[in-house]
């Protein structure tokens, strides 16, 4: 049952929200869409934009798109283009590959920067399962010890040997935004380097970059930053490392004359060092034309209504869901919430597929864990209010 009060609320809410005219950049139907954080939804620009790509600059152009349609720097163009929403200034990120193969190179990179007598990596324990297995077999492929370590407790477990720290900003089942000023100090501190994974915050919540000195980063584009599925990802490699970046990936992209075809590998100057083969120009278009949503939008903006939407289906799901029915794993803290909530809940695997056959979107992670993602450029509170009313009818009703 709908709680008038609730509706209301949700509805006065919509009407003061800044990023309201947003949703309007965005294809949507009536479903309420919560996993723009494992897949963000089509901007409305992007197929118009594909068309012009496939039509007229492959279709007609041809080979003079690389230069006539920059196809050639679209890497770190877009790159430029993420920058901000992760507080970077120009010139440090390019984007290509997967996040796996970014988390690779960049590992591999800061073991090799870290210098001898340091032949530990520390890995976040409650890592996406990707991100561990790369470590791994940067650990092999160093010849480095690896350690998993829950992020809270990395300060006290770094120390003379420790290379480089891999962490997530956000952790992608939980919702928990790890203190990344702090712990990238803590790093540094220990004469490590820091390598975030910003999957779940890049295009959620501010990220600071530069400002907290991270020296690697990398994150996917299809979650928050809408750029599609398999969008390709991006690797941040801070000015002051640029120099001494030294690939595990070096390929004609990365190389300093690419077209001089020199058996011998000379290193490009900045953080074109992290291209390694031809760009994936379908995917980085597709991508460019996404990211013009975030036009004249601050993150601090973002981040404002993500907490707010986020509170506000929290205190809805306490409204209209049975006691007892679901506990929330996500920290109720704003400093330690991303833009997701994660409510363990029975039987959680059918309890989404019904939420979805009524036309509320969300996922599940194995074994009992409800994920929902709250994307402020596109979701809105009547989307909240109606995903918590209608999860409450799922678990039989609401409370009185």
């Amino acid at each position: 049952m709908s709680d008038p009060d609730l509706a209301r609320r949700a509805e006065k809410l919509d009407g003061s929200d800044e990023l309201a005219a947003k949703r309007s950049e965005f294809e949507l139907d009536d479903t309420v869409y919560l996993d723009g954080n494992s897949l963000g939804a089509l901007p409305a620009a992007v197929p118009g934009r594909i068309e012009d790509v496939v039509r007229r600059q492959w279709g007609r152009l041809r080979i003079r798109s690389w230069d006539e349609s920059g196809w050639w720097t679209a890497p770190e163009r877009i790159g430029d283009r993420i920058a901000p929403l992760v507080g970077a200034a120009p010139g440090q990120i390019v984007v290509g590959d997967s996040t796996s193969v970014n988390v690779f190179k960049a590992l591999v990179a800061a073991v090799r920067m870290a210098g001898p007598g340091r032949d530990e990596i520390v890995v976040d324990a409650s890592t996406f399962p990707t991100d561990g297995y790369i470590a791994e077999s940067a650990a092999r492929l160093t010849g480095s010890t690896l350690r998993p370590v829950p992020p809270a407790e990395v300060p006290g477990a770094l120390g003379a040997r420790t290379a480089a720290v891999l962490l997530n900003h956000v952790d992608y089942r939980t919702g928990r935004l790890h203190d990344l000023p702090s712990l990238t100090a803590a790093v540094h501190a220990a004469g490590a380097l820091a390598v975030w994974d910003l999957c779940h915050s890049a295009g959620a919540l501010p990220v600071g970059l530069d400002e907290h000195g991270v020296d690697l980063a990398v994150g996917c584009t299809y979650k928050y930053l809408n750029g599609g599925p398999g969008a390709p990802a991006y690797l941040y490699v801070r000015r002051e490392l640029q120099d001494r970046f030294d690939s595990p990936l070096p390929g004609w992209n990365s190389h300093a004359d690419p077209f001089g075809m020199s058996p011998a590998y000379t290193p490009a100057p900045g953080a074109l060092r992290g291209r390694v083969g031809t760009p994936d120009i379908l995917s980085l278009l597709a991508l460019e034309a996404a990211l013009e949503v975030w036009d004249g939008v601050p993150v601090e903006t973002v981040r404002a209504k993500s907490l707010a939407l986020t509170d506000f289906f929290l205190e809805c799901v306490t409204a209209y869901v049975p006691p007892g029915a679901v506990e929330c794993v996500t920290p109720l803290a704003h400093a330690e919430r991303g833009s997701q909530v994660a409510l363990r809940c029975a039987d959680a695997g059918n309890v989404m597929k019904r939420l979805i056959d009524r036309g509320v979107v969300g996922d599940f992670r194995h074994p009992d864990i409800l994920r929902f993602g709250f994307t402020p450029l596109y979701v809105g509170f009547a989307d909240v209010e109606r995903a918590a009313r209608v999860l409450g009818e799922v678990l039989g009703g609401a409370a009185g």
